[in-house]
C-alpha cells in the first residue's frame, strides 16, 4: 500500500501534524497529513489532492520536495509511506478530516503519540530543518 504524507513547515520552522479522528485506525494519534495514492495517480498528485481534502490548502506539485520514506508491515499488507517537505501553500490549514491540528518544532514531535510508520520521520525532519 503506497501512502504519501507532507511535513508542512511554517516560517518558524514548525511542522504541522493532525490528530486522527475517532472511528479510524490509530484514532487519537498524531500524524502528518496525507493519504493513499489512488490507481493512476502520481505520489505528488495524490498528496496535492489529500492536502486539499484534509486541510483545505492548495499546494503545487512543484512545492513538494521528497525527504524520506518508511516501510512498515501491517496485519494484511505492507505500508510504504513517502514523506515530502512543503514550505509553500495557499490557504490556512483547517482540521477537515482530523480532530485537531498543531504546529511543533521537529524535536517536540518526539513527545507526541504517533503511528509507528511516522516515527522515523522525526530525525529526518530534525536534520533537514536544521540545515534550513
Amino acid at each position: 500500500m503506497l501512502v504519501v504524507a507532507a511535513a508542512l513547515v511554517d516560517r518558524a520552522g514548525r511542522v504541522l501534524v493532525q490528530r486522527r479522528p475517532p472511528g479510524k485506525a490509530l484514532a487519537g494519534l498524531w500524524e502528518f497529513p496525507g493519504g493513499k495514492v489512488e490507481p493512476g495517480e502520481t505520489p505528488e498528485a495524490a498528496l496535492v489532492r489529500e492536502l486539499e481534502e484534509e486541510l483545505g490548502v492548495v499546494v503545487a506539485p512543484t512545492a513538494l520536495t521528497p525527504l524520506t520514506f518508511a516501510s512498515e508491515p501491517l496485519a494484511d499488507r505492507h505500508l510504504l509511506l513517502l514523506l515530502y517537505l512543503c514550505r509553500v501553500w495557499a490557504g490556512e490549514p483547517q482540521a477537515l478530516d482530523a480532530t485537531a491540528l498543531a504546529w511543533h518544532a521537529p524535536a517536540a514531535l518526539r513527545g507526541l503519540e504517533m503511528p509507528p510508520a511516522d516515527l522515523p520521520f522525526i530525525p529526518a525532519l530534525e536534520t533537514a530543518l536544521a540545515r534550513g
